[in-house]
């Protein structure tokens, strides 16, 4: 009795010892021979507006690539970026503008990775009449000059101007670029993303406002007159700097990046990432 008990012990502890074996045995088979799966890693880029659509786009791409790798993409403007890569809270900073000395003093360890260019482009709602404005124009309706489109060859029509936050570095460009540093008009609405003015412009008659080069679904752009001459914000104008108000897109790293950021920011510059740049309508600096 005692033999027999002790040998169905034994045959019990035999089946699920070879139980574990088998199912071990069997989730090895399901790894690629000679490459143990990746440890699962997640990168964060944060910032400008602008930027954003290329960073989800390459992201979809890049995670297909390395899917134990995630990649979480936000906005809120470029200085948004710069203090979260610059203070450690995102490993990736995006920025529709250069650094500021004040930023670079704070954060010197900041290193900057020029992955596109782009232009900031004047849309008004479609059915306005105006086609095109001079940079003294379009300074004027932005510091208060000018509040009525008959004033600069348009529509008996009151200005509604919209423009981006503080945080925005669009609106830094803008400013700095077309304002020469003068003073927005008080009576403006702003908006934290590219987004918020696209929409205000589409759905308002009267409205004028600046985005990024992705952002012209639904509005009319408009022609900005050089030395007389209308230039119209196509991707050959802006490439040829006919068009005048271009600038480039940055992706900021503290310090040189290493591992599963090197790699993102490896793919973002790589022909791919370049046509992924492109199909967000965007001009690729590679290639």
């Amino acid at each position: 009795m005692t033999g027999k008990h002790l040998s169905g012990v034994t045959a019990v502890a035999l089946a699920g010892t070879l139980m574990v074996v088998l199912m071990a045995a069997g989730c090895l088979g399901s790894q690629p021979s000679g490459s143990p799966a990746s440890p699962p890693q997640q990168i964060t880029a944060t910032g400008s507006t602008t930027v954003l659509p290329i960073a989800e786009k390459a992201r979809e791409a890049f995670e297909d690539l390395y899917p134990s790798t995630s990649v979480l993409v936000s906005g809120g403007g470029s200085s948004v970026g710069v203090r979260a890569v610059g203070e450690g809270t995102a490993d990736i900073g995006m920025s529709s503008r250069d650094l500021k000395p004040e930023e670079t003093g704070m954060y010197p360890g900041l290193v900057t990775h020029h992955i596109a260019d782009d232009a900031v482009i004047l849309i008004v709602h479609p059915e306005n009449s105006i086609e095109s404005l001079t940079l003294d124009q379009v300074r004027g309706i932005y510091n208060g000059t000018y509040t009525n489109w008959n004033q600069v060859g348009g529509p008996d029509l009151d200005i509604v101007v919209v423009s981006r936050d503080s945080a925005s570095g669009t609106r830094e460009f803008f400013a700095e670029y077309v304002m020469n540093k003068e003073d927005f008009t008080k009576n403006q609405e702003e908006f934290n993303s590219n987004g918020g003015v696209q929409q205000k412009v589409s759905q308002t008659p009267g409205a004028i406002g600046y985005v990024g080069l992705g952002y012209t679904d639904g509005v009319k752009p408009l022609k900005v007159v050089v030395n007389g001459d209308p230039i119209e914000p196509t991707l050959e104008n802006i490439t040829s700097k006919r068009y005048p108000i271009t600038r480039p897109l940055y992706m900021l790293t503290n310090g040189e990046p290493g591992g599963a950021v090197k790699e993102f920011l490896d793919f973002i510059m790589s022909e791919e990432g370049q046509q992924i740049v492109a199909s967000a309508d965007y001009i690729p600096v590679q290639g």
